[in-house]
């Protein structure tokens, strides 16, 4: 049976290269899926998986999810209602935090309770690193802990581009992190919710291999 993929469009850009992202990794893993960029509440009560991409600032992201009309109510409705499998994506990943705190306090989805702050990464010196963190980083993580996470091995490289982090309050829903002057949010996870800081649709053929996870994945 088709599986239908709604990617959730809050203006932010950068959604052709995830439709892409996941119609190869579709294709590459032999699954059947239609992956379509949705504005509308009424195509969100379709889908069978939806995903929220985002890049630039976590208020501006959030305003843009705003201005479509019923598209906050029907992702209460399909992901936390009828627990429908969700994957946030870089700033996607940060709207489900309880709020950020990237030009002023902007209320996020509430889905993952935590704050998005700005971060301070440190050297061994204790000099500043230089921020956006941008490019290449490993991963850390327990093997076999996450479905979304089968067949990708501590150590693979993913590709960063970000200066603000997700500071969860329950430490378990936290299932990679990765390393810039100390460990960083890289994947949360809660129940039907997972979110990847990193541009996944950027990071070869392990973020493919996640996309296919999460395209098979049955929380």
């Amino acid at each position: 049976m088709t599986q239908r993929i709604a990617v959730v469009d809050p203006g932010s850009g950068n959604l052709a290269s995830v439709v892409r992202a996941f119609e190869k990794s579709a294709e590459d893993h032999d699954i059947d899926a239609v992956v379509k960029v949705v504005t509308a509440a009424a195509d969100l009560r379709l889908a069978d998986r939806i995903v929220l991409p985002g890049q630039g600032a976590f208020a501006a992201c959030r305003r843009g999810l705003d201005a479509l009309p019923g598209v906050v109510e029907a992702l209460e409705e399909r992901v936390r209602g009828h627990g429908v499998p969700f994957l946030g994506i870089c700033v996607g990943m940060q709207l489900m935090a309880t709020r950020g705190l990237e030009h002023g306090v902007t209320l996020g989805l509430g889905w993952i309770p935590g704050e998005v702050a700005p971060m301070d990464p440190r050297g061994m010196d204790n000099a500043p690193l230089p921020l956006p963190q941008m490019g290449w980083n490993a991963l850390s993580f327990e093997e076999g802990f996450h479905p979304v996470l089968d067949g990708v091995k501590p150590g693979d490289q993913v590709y960063f581009v970000h200066s603000f982090a997700f500071e969860a309050e329950d430490p378990e829903d936290v299932i990679a992190t990765t390393d810039y002057g100390g460990p960083v949010t890289a994947i949360i996870a809660r129940g039907n919710l997972a979110g990847l800081q990193f541009h996944v649709e950027k990071s070869g053929p392990i973020g493919l291999a996640m996309l296919a996870n999460f395209m098979r994945w049955e929380p």
